[in-house]
């Protein structure tokens, strides 16, 4: 969400900067660019509530989060020193009694082999079978 944010306000501010260098040089705007700058506009009025709310949010939650990362850093560097592939284990749970529980995905059945990974039998040419005389 910060980098949506981030990269619209950038492209927005570019296209506003470039804007007024072509009103300072004197020429005008094709079409595109006037619809670009009507876009980014009307973008730009559309996300102020919510980057107010989110600036808002942020001064509420900074403490509470510096506080979090201070106690629980350490433990979440272990942990992700321990844990090689995330993948295999199934999303966190949290118990009744405010444990955490990470549980492992149960290991896939082993495939079965197909017609492809199986040799083919070995070749019988008529000059090695035995002659049988009736």
């Amino acid at each position: 969400m910060r980098q949506f944010l981030l990269t619209t306000t950038l492209i927005c501010l570019s296209s506003v900067a470039v804007a007024q260098e072509q009103e300072n040089d004197g020429s005008g705007f094709s079409l595109m660019e006037r619809g670009a700058r009507d876009f980014f506009d009307g973008m730009k009025k559309e996300m102020a509530p919510a980057l107010e709310g989110l600036g808002e949010w942020g001064r509420k939650a900074s403490p509470a989060l510096r506080n979090f990362i201070s106690e629980m850093g350490p433990a979440f560097t272990d942990l992700l020193e321990e844990v090689e592939d995330w993948s295999v284990y199934e999303p966190l749970q949290k118990m009744p009694n405010g444990d955490i529980v990470i549980r492992r995905k149960p290991d896939p059945a082993p495939e079965a082999k197909t017609p492809e990974d199986t040799p083919p039998p070995p070749a019988i040419y008529l000059d090695e079978v035995p002659q049988i005389d009736l």
